[in-house]
């Protein structure tokens, strides 16, 4: 077993011992709306549940030197986002999102993705989505770094509006075969939903 303790190496070595270990991670593509009017989208894969009750969950938006992404910061000022699970019908240009650009350019339309209007906020979201959910921003919480220049922004968002594809849900649930998710793995790697299995919970 190796021992290794995160104040002895770089950040750069504790992201990949993270990336590398914590996996299948899901992948959200979020986007938001810019105070400009600019629809802005990007995914992120440190992503997960936080309750329900209500809905919420939790978005990590990692900071470039201490500066706030355009996602994080126009939830902060917007206050809302919408989240679409990522799946393999459009996954090529979910990824096609990640690319930097600047404030005024929109990754939809790099992309080549349909927006659509929400019906509880004012952000649109993806028409391509099988799943998506409009969020409320709860919280946002600066996280890491120093107080100064933290390292990332924690957006809790609270679910306010789901929309979901009918071929993709079952009598109150979600196939999962059906959907077909996505996740990240390390670097350029992404898994399919693998072989499932059933293990009931002990009383």
């Amino acid at each position: 077993m190796i021992t290794i303790d995160p104040k002895q190496i770089s950040e750069r070595e504790s992201y990949k011992l993270l990336i590398g270990s914590i996996i299948p991670r899901p992948i959200a593509l979020v986007t938001t709306l810019s105070s400009q009017g600019v629809v802005n989208a990007a995914p992120f894969s440190y992503f997960n549940i936080v309750t329900a009750d209500p809905p919420m969950i939790s978005v990590s938006v990692q900071r470039k030197q201490g500066r706030m992404k355009d996602t994080a910061r126009n939830a902060v000022d917007a206050g809302a986002f919408v989240v679409h699970i990522s799946d393999e019908t459009y996954i090529q240009q979910i990824n096609q999102t990640a690319a930097s650009l600047p404030p005024h350019e929109s990754e939809v339309a790099l992309a080549e993705l349909s927006t659509v209007k929400s019906e509880k906020i004012s952000v649109p979201g993806i028409a391509e989505a099988r799943v998506r959910m409009e969020c409320v921003l709860e919280q946002a919480i600066p996280l890491g770094g120093t107080q100064e220049t933290p390292a990332a922004d924690l957006l809790i968002g609270r679910v306010v509006c789901f929309h979901i594809d009918e071929a993709v849900y079952d009598q109150g649930h979600i196939d999962a075969e059906a959907l077909r998710p996505v996740s990240r793995l390390a670097g350029a790697s992404y898994s399919k939903l693998g072989e499932q299995f059933i293990l009931d919970r002990p009383e």
